[in-house]
């Protein structure tokens, strides 16, 4: 939903946020030394990443945060001696005041409902082409037209759905060159971008992230399947997107959609997955540790060779399964 779509007495989306960071910093609820992540921000206030970057980027500005060497902002300014303070801001319980949490949801309404759609689609286009009828989108959600336009327009920046020459929107199918093709990207897009952050990595995050990958490795062969999403999320943001740019982070974003939504679907059909995932992970996160970035960039340059080859023959799996008996109702299978 467009911010300049509001009327002129009525606060954009970033300068709400604005507002509400900027009480909870004087209030002492967001205490000096505090980080501050895009992520966790936008979902309290429910609304995307973007006004988040922007009123950051404002209090910044005004000496109220600045940027240190790790991933986001510290409440206080730069001059100060501060140690990072990583306690989770869910925890603290921010001042949202009623008038911000009600404007604020009220311009996010197609933020709401994406997720579900996001996932809704992703479900079935390994399965072939379907067809999104936007009256019923609307009526499924109980929303406005403009709310389903909002979520279709950006499932097309995702490159998830598309519109055919006849104006209807099209999602999938999702096929082996498709995936190919996104894997190209990541091959062009991510290793650069691990070589950019390295020197913004959070050391910290870092180390977490590795003794969690060793003590994966550890397991029974099977039993890192429920936490390998969360691992390979954990992975990017602390590794890949650690880069300062902010482009290249949402290029990298973007094309991981549908190819985070294809591994989510066919672990979701119960196909094995494969421990070697964890182990190239915990290698390219030790040569990090050891300031080795040349040649960790060379070995997530091998993982995403040895992920597409999992994932196209775990396609061809999926190709001889029926589709899903069940999609949801804006959802109608095209026929080819």
């Amino acid at each position: 939903m467009d911010e300049n779509r509001t009327g002129q007495n009525t606060q954009h989306r970033y300068e709400i946020a604005e507002d509400v960071l900027r009480t909870n910093i004087s209030e002492g609820i967001l205490p000096p030394g505090l980080v501050l992540l895009e992520g966790p921000i936008a979902e309290i206030l429910q609304i995307s990443r973007a006004p988040v970057q922007r009123a950051l980027q404002s209090l910044e500005t005004e000496g109220l945060v600045h940027r240190f060497k790790g991933r986001g902002y510290l409440v206080g300014a730069g001059r100060e001696a501060l140690e990072p303070n990583r306690t989770d801001i869910k925890t603290l319980g921010l001042i949202i005041p009623q008038h911000a949490d009600e404007a604020l949801q009220s311009r996010s309404s197609w933020e709401r409902i994406y997720n579900t759609v996001e996932r809704d689609v992703a479900g079935c286009v390994v399965f072939g082409q379907y067809r999104i009828i936007e009256i019923e989108l609307a009526n499924h959600f109980n929303v406005s037209r403009t709310v389903v336009r909002d979520v279709l327009t950006r499932l097309r920046e995702r490159g998830l759905v598309r519109k055919n020459q006849s104006s209807h929107w099209i999602a999938g199918p999702l096929t082996a060159q498709t995936v190919k093709d996104h894997f190209v990207l990541r091959g062009m897009l991510e290793p650069q971008a691990l070589v950019s952050g390295a020197p913004h990595i959070d050391r910290d995050a870092l180390t977490r992230l590795f003794n969690r990958l060793s003590e994966l490795e550890r397991r029974h062969t099977m039993d890192f399947l429920r936490d390998l999403e969360d691992v390979q999320a954990r992975f990017i943001e602390a590794c890949v997107l650690s880069t300062p740019n902010e482009r290249l982070q949402d290029l990298i974003r973007n094309n991981l959609l549908p190819v985070t939504a294809t591994e989510r679907l066919l672990a979701r059909l119960g196909l094995p997955g494969d421990p070697s995932v964890i182990t190239e992970f915990r290698l390219i996160v030790e040569l990090l540790m050891r300031g080795a970035t040349t040649a960790a960039a060379a070995m997530l340059e091998t993982h995403l060779d040895s992920s597409v080859k999992r994932t196209i023959a775990q396609m061809k799996i999926v190709a001889i399964i029926p589709g899903p008996s069940v999609t949801a109702d804006y959802l109608t299978r095209v026929l080819e």
